[in-house]
């Protein structure tokens, strides 16, 4: 299935909503029946039938069919956010009692769901260095029931090799997810590599406008009905059916803007690299970029992401130059149409800076459809202010 046919055509039957060619916006909460045995069957099994918005709904699914053959995937689910795609997954297939090992420096609202949120339901979790494989095997436990990467990462794209990770799962019976948000389906495929469970945010590059929040899972037919019965029902973190309406049409442009985010992010970061005020940059397809063959072997893009560790004494070097951007917005996220520049030192107390720590004086850059050579002068600009 090529892609041209997933953005365009798959999921539309547009005999079924006078030839639009946008598809409707299916904005209600409630569905009618035409006789008490059809609505008993429903109310027995939701998940082929529309009965109510938390759960199915049409314009969520012609959304959730597109998703699910982009990963390669049988099915899909969509969420109201990023977080509640990673969450309500693991939470649909953990108990009390078991255990998980995870990828250490994940995402922040990852890392409290398995150090902070679980753990009060007597459910623990190792986290491991992923850069290899080994790392996970020695951590496996008799109640180990999950395995949970992000690769690459998101501030220091550290990778998991997937296809030797979902080998070791599958032998000890462990399921295995993927944050895959950094890359999308356009540049990596997780579940054509073994792994159970594929999810990224959509708020990011599927949306690539910054105006709708939401999350998606690509799996089995199995597992994916598995999850809608036993928690997305109940805990009723949906996507309404305008946001739906929004991603179907951010993926109208995926292609082109991620291709642009990707060429425009190599350009800056070849620029940046050897910078004299640059003590280090990360970026996946950085020929001084550790993992770098694992990289190129596992993903088709090096994504819209680089990060630089400036060469910096104190906070306030890296508060004057990010300050004084003018063409990136300091913010969270990325995969929208504007650049961003995110600094871990916001995340630090001041008096708790560490001009010795290079992880202190790391600075997130995101690159969006502006012109690069644009964007390079703002950067140069502002490397004067250090």
């Amino acid at each position: 299935m090529d892609l041209s046919y997933i953005l365009n055509q798959l999921g539309e039957e547009r005999e079924q909503y006078y030839n639009a060619v946008a598809p409707p916006i299916i904005q209600t909460s409630n569905f009618a029946f035409e006789s008490v045995s059809s609505l008993r069957d429903a109310l027995n099994d939701e998940s082929e039938v529309y009965l109510y918005s938390r759960g199915n709904n049409p314009t969520l699914e012609i959304l959730q069919k597109k998703l699910a053959a982009l990963d390669g995937a049988e099915d899909a689910l969509v969420f109201a956010s990023g977080v509640a795609a990673i969450a309500i997954p693991v939470i649909a297939n953990l108990k009390s009692g078991d255990h998980v090992i995870c990828v250490a420096k994940p995402y922040s609202w990852t890392n409290k769901l398995f150090n902070n949120l679980l753990p009060r339901f007597g459910i623990t979790c190792t986290m491991v260095d992923g850069k290899r494989t080994e790392n996970f095997e020695k951590e496996i436990q008799p109640n180990t029931k999950l395995i949970f990467l992000e690769s690459p990462n998101t501030f220091t794209y550290d990778l998991q090799d997937l296809k030797s990770v979902a080998a070791l799962a599958k032998s000890k019976g462990i399921l295995t997810m993927i944050d895959n948000s950094f890359c999308t389906p356009l540049s990596q495929k997780p579940v054509e590599m073994g792994i159970d469970l594929s999810m990224q945010t959509m708020t990011k590059y599927i949306g690539g406008h910054s105006d709708a929040v939401g999350g998606v899972v690509s799996g089995s037919k199995k597992m994916i009905k598995k999850i809608f019965d036993a928690d997305l029902l109940n805990i009723g973190a949906s996507v309404s059916p305008f946001n739906a309406f929004l991603f179907l049409r951010g993926l109208r442009t995926l292609e082109l803007r991620v291709k642009r985010s990707c060429e425009s992010a190599a350009i800056l970061a070849s620029h940046f690299e050897n910078h004299p005020k640059v003590q280090r940059i990360y970026y996946p397809f950085s020929k001084s970029f550790p993992q770098r063959d694992l990289a190129v072997k596992q993903m088709k893009l090096g994504g819209g992401l680089f990060t630089l560790a400036l060469d910096v004494k104190s906070v306030a070097q890296i508060e004057a130059f990010c300050n004084s951007l003018k063409r990136l917005l300091m913010a969270v996220s990325w995969g929208g149409h504007e650049s961003l520049v995110f600094p871990v030192c916001a995340t630090i107390p001041k008096e708790n800076f560490d001009s010795s720590d290079i992880e202190h004086k790391l600075v997130r850059f995101y690159i969006g459809l502006e012109d690069p050579v644009v964007l390079i002068e703002d950067i140069e600009n502002a490397m004067h202010r250090i």
